[in-house]
């Protein structure tokens, strides 16, 4: 059987194809497995912020038409990118064991966000970031920054940026390590729902695929991450909500943290909660996020 994967074209969404694809003729050795690499609009449009252009789907809208028009028959995500709630007729075959979910501080010069100097220039293009940052540092420039990996770095090393924040996870599976100067680790700073999970995106009625793409499931990194994108939806949110979130598995219950942040002054709301059922436990959070203000920083966005 041939098992056709969706993908963008980026260095690291082939890798994350790629090891998507390494599981599945592991597990099964019938199966035919070869890439489908398309460009998205998230991917063409670069000179404007994503939440100018709507939001980090723009990566996927492509990818699920090769799966409607039958292109495609799975789509392979970093999990952070997919919206809290799917297109109807599209569902998340399996999620694999995570990465690693922290942030990364990247810089040439300085060991941390706090070495920085007043005023230095911060490059991210996500909201959550910058809110975290500054509410960190209030002194320093932050500028949008676009691009893949590669072209995010070349950035910084042509000297447009003084430290830029990435995706731990990312610069791991690309093999740079070396790059991370500091781990911006949860529950201190919290990454997006989702970060550091590869996930694949399956046609919700297509039971024969299913049942190949669910030995990739890992019970663990779906639980977690079921809380983590159940806050993002009882919120309100889409994938450039300025939302941080982290759930851990503590003696076989789900402990979830939640972060809302404003990226213009850097004000910054948190509540975490235990419980067992995933789902609940992303409204419960949701629900202390809002009794504390986070319904007027929702309407701001």
């Amino acid at each position: 059987m041939l098992l056709r994967i969706a993908t963008r074209k980026s260095p690291l969404a082939l890798w994350q194809a790629e090891h998507v694809a390494a599981r599945l003729r592991a597990a099964h050795p019938e199966l035919q497995v070869e890439l489908v690499p398309l460009s998205t609009r998230g991917d063409e449009v670069l000179d404007r912020s994503l939440n100018e252009i709507g939001g980090k789907g723009l990566f996927l809208k492509e990818l699920e038409i090769a799966l409607a028009s039958d292109e495609a028959d799975i789509a392979v995500h970093s999990l952070k990118d997919m919206p809290a709630a799917l297109e109807r007729g599209f569902a998340i075959g399996a999620v694999l064991e995570r990465g690693d979910a922290a942030d990364a501080f990247v810089s040439n010069e300085f060991a941390s966000l706090e070495d920085l100097p007043r005023g230095a220039r911060v490059g991210t293009s996500s909201l959550r970031r910058a809110a975290q940052v500054r509410a960190a540092r209030s002194d320093l420039e932050i500028a949008d920054l676009r691009g893949n990996v590669g072209t995010r770095l070349s950035k910084l090393d042509a000297g447009h940026y003084a430290a830029i924040v990435l995706a731990a996870a990312g610069l791991q599976r690309l093999g740079l390590p070396q790059r991370i100067r500091a781990r911006l680790a949860p529950p201190g700073w919290l990454p997006a729902p989702g970060q550091g999970a590869i996930a694949v995106e399956t046609r919700a009625d297509d039971a024969r695929v299913a049942k190949f793409i669910s030995t990739l499931d890992d019970a663990d990194a779906r639980r977690t991450t079921t809380a983590e994108r159940a806050l993002n939806a009882a919120l309100g949110g889409d994938c450039t909500l300025p939302l941080g979130a982290w759930c851990e598995i503590d003696g076989g219950e789900l402990h979830l943290y939640g972060l809302l942040g404003d990226a213009r002054d850097g004000r910054v709301l948190r509540a975490d909660a235990r419980g067992e059922d995933p789902l609940k436990l992303g409204g419960e959070v949701a629900r202390l996020l809002r009794e504390q203000g986070g319904e007027a920083m929702l309407a701001k966005w």
